[in-house]
């Protein structure tokens, strides 16, 4: 048998230099015939012939999919980056995870933190990158700055809707002036801080339909633990219709059972509004249980509950502004 050729003395050096790369997840991995495992980083100068495409991976192995089943927290920085950059680059064989760690690489060099980089990073900075283009690069920038805007939103700042005036103006714009009939929900949290608003139904001039079910759904999914309705009468007369002081009557039901407190049911319309918890018996007739840290009666006039003699008329003008 014979005896295996061994290298040219010359050319040993060479021989221990050259690996075979295999990329996943955008590590690459080095190997030679003798000393320790080489690591290095990604070379863009030619094509990647061995590089792992996303749609090779194992669906449940692709960043989208594994977004979707463990959430965000579950995937790396380089993962999310990918799934903002869409694509790989197709002259250098890298795939959309590689690019992104190339391009977390190319940040972290200077012994910077790659994410505070990236958060200050601008437009031409990202163009001037090997494989991004003005596409990859503007949804990155607005994905940055969306994160920044909900980030800097201070807590503090935050409505606070401790009165039947504050709720009227937070639902003027959706409601006040409209021609059919609108249903809105506004959504609190425990120290009455506006979440969020919306408008569930559109119906007629005279009438619009909302099912409990829509409404503590839609409170729950952003996790309201207060919530206040009201629709709007397009002629402008306030008074409720007996369909109005059913719903109210089943709200009241729902709330109790949820532990998600309807504070008031606001008719507006014509530039006034009218709080049915204030002209009505509903509310002594189905109390509200009291949920969370506010340990406050929320069986009282609700515009006291934070702060005392914030009360106001049951019928109000409210500016739009």
């Amino acid at each position: 048998m014979p005896e295996p050729l061994a290298p040219e003395e010359e050319g040993h050096d060479q021989a221990e230099e050259e690996w075979c790369q295999l990329t996943f997840f955008g590590e690459e991995e080095s190997f030679s015939s003798e000393g320790p495992t080489r690591y290095a980083a990604t070379e863009l100068s030619g094509p990647r012939e061995h590089s792992l495409r996303i749609q090779d991976m194992y669906e449940e192995d692709r960043p989208r999919q594994r977004l979707a089943a463990y959430g965000p927290k579950a995937l790396s920085t380089a993962e999310l980056l990918s799934i903002l950059l869409g694509t790989g680059h197709h002259s250098t064989g890298l795939s959309a995870v590689d690019l992104a760690h190339s391009i977390l690489g190319e940040l972290s060099q200077a012994g910077e933190d790659a994410l505070r980089r990236l958060q200050h990073l601008s437009m031409e900075e990202l163009l001037a990158m090997r494989g991004v283009g003005p596409a990859k690069a503007a949804i990155v920038i607005a994905a940055i700055e969306l994160g920044k805007r909900a980030f800097i939103q201070p807590t503090q700042v935050r409505t606070r809707v401790d009165d039947p005036n504050v709720a009227a103006s937070l639902l003027s714009h959706d409601l006040m002036w409209e021609t059919e009939e609108r249903f809105a929900v506004l959504m609190l949290n425990v120290r009455h801080h506006f979440l969020a608003k919306r408008v569930l139904t559109i119906g007629s001039q005279t009438e619009t339909l909302a099912h409990p079910r829509d409404i503590f759904g839609e409170a729950l999914r952003h996790r309201a633990v207060r919530i206040i309705v009201a629709h709007n009468h397009p002629s402008g007369a306030l008074e409720p219709s007996p369909d109005d002081l059913a719903l109210t009557k089943q709200l009241l039901q729902c709330g109790k059972i949820l532990c998600v407190p309807v504070l008031d049911h606001l008719i507006l319309g014509d530039g006034r509004f009218q709080s049915l918890r204030q002209t009505t018996s509903l509310w002594q007739e189905y109390p509200q249980e009291n949920t969370g840290e506010d340990h406050s009666s929320i069986h009282e006039p609700w515009g006291s509950l934070l702060d005392e003699g914030m009360g106001i008329p049951p019928s109000s003008m409210v500016d739009d502004d």
